[in-house]
């Protein structure tokens, strides 16, 4: 499968740029598949606009390989995409060395995904070489979206002469660059431009700590003597897992609206919204409470029944249950409650 292979409408999502939420993994009290529940989570993220989902990645639970659990989530979002009048982007993370991430693009190919999220965290003692023949092997089966994770939740530096060469593979379709980190992003952007690539890969923040000011600015860089210009598009967010209908909303404003706010203003909002993550993401815990916190605020909201993990010892970290109500309390305007209960009873019918 070739990124021309991608139905148009889906891949024009994608290229414009859009919101596409890491989709959680909706548990019972039990730790089984809450199905009813994964697909309201679904019915949700696509009623509030995002152009697209990203299911088995990290916030899904990397744990559902081992729980038998990766194809049913998969399934079950394509399902409901695959019923909702938007058609949205399809993206499955795919994962381990080789020949799993191999065996796993093949799955979400089969079940109609149009791009897999590549992640390298089980490829940390690979050279460079091997890496860029790991991508290539994936790219084979289905067309592309990096990863650059960051190493707070198990990526690795990945050099500039790496993004290099990936932004040379032809099928691939987009990066997402969450380092959480400065200058390896723009190693990332860097990269892209001088591999002439950026007209057939899309750029998307996953840089949760920084998503207003990534999405607001303009990165230009040198080639050939002249400026080449590229913008981060959209986000491929964990963050965006809450709250979605209000990141839709924020999104519209910084493509169509940008002078809605003066710089100071979206400096301002780009402040808030880091603050917001760093308590959803349990920063002060060094992350460990990040996706039993997007849970919390999904059970807060009725979707989910509980912030049950696959890993029993996954929970919410010290203090991270009063630093939810206090962004709750002090930032009302990036929550969607009034959007979620108008439309709860319908998609948890």
């Amino acid at each position: 499968m070739k990124i021309s292979d991608i139905p148009a409408v889906p891949l024009a999502a994608l290229r414009k740029g859009g919101v596409i939420p890491a989709h959680p993994l909706a548990l019972d009290s039990s730790r089984q598949l809450d199905e009813r529940r994964q697909r309201a989570l679904s019915r949700y993220y696509l009623d509030a606009g995002a152009n697209g989902m990203a299911v088995a990645v990290h916030t899904t639970q990397f744990e559902i390989r081992d729980h038998g659990l990766l194809e049913p989530v998969l399934a079950i979002a394509a399902q409901e995409a695959d019923r909702h009048a938007s058609e949205p982007i399809l993206v499955a993370g795919a994962i381990g060395k080789t020949a799993q991430a191999v065996h796993e693009a093949e799955l979400a190919r089969s079940l109609g995904y149009h791009a897999v999220l590549l992640g390298l965290a089980a490829m940390k003692d690979a050279s460079e070489d091997e890496l860029v023949d790991h991508c290539r092997a994936v790219a084979e089966v289905m067309p592309v979206i990096g990863f650059y994770l960051q190493v707070a939740v198990g990526g690795q530096p990945l050099p500039y002469s790496f993004w290099r060469r990936f932004a040379e593979i032809d099928n691939v379709v987009a990066i997402k660059m969450a380092p959480f980190n400065r200058y390896r992003t723009l190693d990332v952007v860097r990269a892209v431009i001088d591999a002439r690539a950026e007209n057939r890969i899309t750029l998307y923040t996953g840089n949760d700590d920084h998503i207003v000011a990534d999405l607001m600015t303009r990165f230009t860089f040198p080639r050939d003597g002249k400026p080449v210009s590229v913008r981060i598009k959209g986000g491929l967010l964990g963050h965006w897992a809450v709250w979605t209908q209000k990141a839709v909303e924020l999104l519209a404003d910084i493509h169509q609206r940008p002078d809605a706010r003066s710089a100071t203003e979206w400096l301002e909002l780009d402040a808030r919204t880091t603050d917001a993550n760093g308590v959803l993401f349990d920063v002060a815990n060094n992350f460990a409470g990040c996706i039993a916190a997007i849970h919390e605020v999904l059970r807060r909201q009725g979707l989910l029944e509980g912030t049950w993990c696959l890993n029993p010892d996954e929970t919410m970290g010290p203090g991270q249950v009063e630093e939810l109500d206090r962004i709750a309390r002090d930032y009302p305007e990036l929550n969607d409650d009034a959007f979620v209960r108008a439309n709860l009873d319908r998609w948890l019918a």
